[in-house]
């Protein structure tokens, strides 16, 4: 039997919506004919779903391991039912669809990451084994669902398992910086987490040697990491939930050059208003943190008399995971890094 290529007949309640809106979707098998079937290895929850479950359970690995069975258990997939962002995973395709076989690059038993987000890929686990605190990697036995309209990437020998599932998480991000970011422009990412180090690194080739790259993050340690590796002329240690202070800090640092393009990379709410104030009016800005208020945003750049385009942070670009790739295997040193915090 066929599904709808967008999965939408996988929807339980409420009835009419697509995966990702719904509440609950079905994790059943047998899988339709145009699926695909994943025996899971690993799951990568997003930064801000991870982070409010471990501070709502205290950062004790069994519960937390008890919250995401459950949210599974009630869902079908892995949605943070407070901030409704997933994550993505990595495993082995164990069964292609009859009506996808020869349609995609791929077979049985290859190793692949999903980039699509967990919070619409319906999702059975049967147990969690290991729980990293540090990486936020939730390794378990499990199975998923690739839907028709799914994308995915094989994950490359000379990468790894853990380091393809650290970076394909926040693929999309310097993606969008490789696209926007040109010589001579002024680039901010605020938050130097994973996703904000990739943007930093790709901001730094895409505006050398005119341009500008400055990092804005709240941890002293990634602060000094950002020095460390090179990845900012301008790095500076704000508390981004204090906008004006933030503005302030920015202003003095530059000299009162706005940016031509930012990036939003944390994962603690109410940052919006510190990377709008930090963006030209005729700039842009991308929101790629799951923890963005677009209420918070769109009013907030209206209250200040903004007019900054803002753009949501879709995590698909096409390529994405390519760029991210490269940028890992030319930058020895940013490369290093990760594969000492996530492992290969």
């Amino acid at each position: 039997m066929r599904g709808d290529r967008y999965g939408g007949h996988r929807v339980i309640a409420p009835l009419g919506l697509l995966p990702q809106a719904a509440d609950k979707i079905s994790n059943d098998l047998p899988i339709y004919s145009n699926e695909i079937l994943i025996d899971v290895i690993a799951l990568q929850p997003t930064a801000t779903a991870f982070g409010r479950i471990k501070k709502e359970c205290g950062g004790d690995s069994d519960a937390i391991a008890n919250e995401i069975l459950k949210i599974v258990s009630d869902r079908g997939k892995f949605q943070d039912p407070v901030s409704k962002s997933g994550g993505m995973l990595i495993g082995r395709i164990k069964e292609i669809g009859e009506d996808l076989v020869g349609e995609i690059d791929a077979k049985a038993g290859d190793k692949i990451a999903t980039l699509v987000s967990l919070s619409l890929t319906p999702l059975n686990i049967e147990e969690i084994t290991e729980i990293n605190l540090e990486t936020e990697q939730v390794f378990c036995k499990a199975s998923a669902i690739l839907f028709e309209s799914g994308i995915f990437t094989k994950i490359p020998d000379d990468l790894g398992e853990k380091l393809t599932l650290a970076i394909m998480d926040v693929a999309g991000a310097p993606a969008q910086v490789a696209v926007n970011a040109k010589p001579n422009d002024t680039v901010v990412v605020l938050g130097a987490g994973k996703a904000g180090l990739l943007c930093l690194a790709e901001a730094k080739r895409r505006v050398a040697p005119t341009g500008t790259v400055i990092c804005m993050e709240y941890s002293k340690d990634q602060c000094d990491v950002v020095e460390r590796l090179g990845l900012a002329d301008i790095v500076l240690q704000v508390n981004g939930q204090e906008p004006l202070k933030t503005y302030a800090q920015y202003m003095e640092a530059t000299g009162g050059r706005l940016a031509d393009f930012a990036v939003s990379a944390v994962n603690v709410p109410n940052t919006e208003l510190s990377t709008i104030l930090v963006t030209k009016d005729e700039g842009k800005l991308y929101f790629f943190s799951m923890s963005t208020d677009f209420v918070k945003a769109s009013l907030g750049a209206e209250g200040i008399k903004k007019r900054t385009t803002m753009v949501i942070g879709n995590g698909y670009y096409p390529g994405h995971a390519d760029i991210a790739f490269h940028l890992i295997r030319t930058n020895p040193d940013l490369r290093r890094y990760f594969e000492q915090k996530f492992g290969t």
